[in-house]
């Protein structure tokens, strides 16, 4: 079970063991973390659970798929490390990941 680091959009953190097989932000929801909106449950569709990676792991997760990508073009907080976290898959290469949650739009 990997330890992630999550950063809250007012600078709190916070430790979390999230489980394998969950998407990020199943796993972050499940520990509370509620700044995520997550309005289309997981279903890459709505933007509202947007994240940045650890720089040191935007190479461990999977890339971006298009539909992806297109979305986080609608955010004006988007950079490089930004992630839809319902696409990201918890694995235990992210054990040691800081997630922080992004403004939001």
């Amino acid at each position: 079970m990997p330890t992630l680091t999550v950063v809250t959009r007012n600078g709190d953190t916070r430790e979390i063991d999230a489980t394998t097989g969950l998407s990020l932000m199943e796993a972050l929801r499940e520990h509370g973390v509620d700044e995520l909106m997550a309005l289309c449950g997981g279903c890459c569709s709505c933007a509202t659970c947007h994240v940045y990676l650890d720089p040191a792991f935007v190479d461990v997760v999977p890339a971006k798929s298009g539909d992806e990508d297109d979305l986080l073009d609608s955010s004006s907080h988007k950079t490089e490390l930004s992630r839809l976290s319902c696409q990201v898959p918890v694995s235990d290469a992210l054990d040691g990941l800081t997630v922080t949650i992004a403004p939001e739009d």
